[in-house]
């Protein structure tokens, strides 16, 4: 099935419609790093009454390659789908030490943001799955601005190639549901979606 091309609006909506189901109803938010999925995740979690956004990033650390999706699997995902209450705490990338605990109530909607947040390896039963979009110059500009121009050569050594491996891997973006630009307006009149 091809993926439907949509406006970030659009893609909110989708949302709202398919966490009508009872239980918890996951929506994965992928795409590449600065492309706005952070934003339309939130946008998603503002529009729908109890959902929880999980980072991608909160599971991710300087020694961690790309982001420790077993334990999101472990801590969340699994816990989740046998109707208990999740638990796991942020990792602190700078100080490469575990923060804050987040706890996830069972039977409401979750939002899982970040890059590759759709993999194959996770066992979760997408209700709905968006690839968010933007063009690389506009993906780096907002790195910089987010990070800091002292990030930019891991940006371009390690985390970019290792966002394309994973897109020439699993084609997260054939396999989503929804294709959001990450550059264009929420509305008539609005903002771009930043990173």
């Amino acid at each position: 099935m091809t993926p439907r091309r949509v406006s970030p609006a659009e893609a909110v909506a989708e949302a709202v419609r398919v966490v009508r189901r009872a239980g918890t109803v996951f929506i994965g938010v992928d795409g590449r790093a600065g492309a706005g999925k952070s934003t339309l995740a939130h946008l998603i979690a503002a529009a729908v009454p109890a959902a929880v956004v999980v980072h991608v990033d909160d599971f991710a650390g300087p020694h961690v390659p790309e982001w420790d999706w077993p334990r999101l699997q472990r801590e969340v995902a699994d816990p989740l789908l046998a109707n208990r209450p999740a638990r796991y705490r942020r990792w602190e990338w700078n100080r490469d030490e575990p923060a804050e605990w987040h706890d996830v109530p069972p039977g409401i909607p979750v939002v899982i943001e970040g890059v590759s947040a759709t993999r194959t390896e996770l066992e979760i039963p997408w209700a709905l799955r968006i690839w968010v979009d933007a063009p690389r110059a506009v993906r780096l500009q907002r790195a910089v601005e987010r990070d800091g121009a002292e990030m930019l050569p891991h940006w371009l050594d390690v985390w970019m190639p290792s966002e394309e491996a994973y897109i020439a891997r699993e084609r997260p973006d054939e396999r989503a549901d929804l294709v959001v630009n990450g550059t264009e307006p929420l509305s008539a009149g609005g903002a771009t979606l930043p990173g």
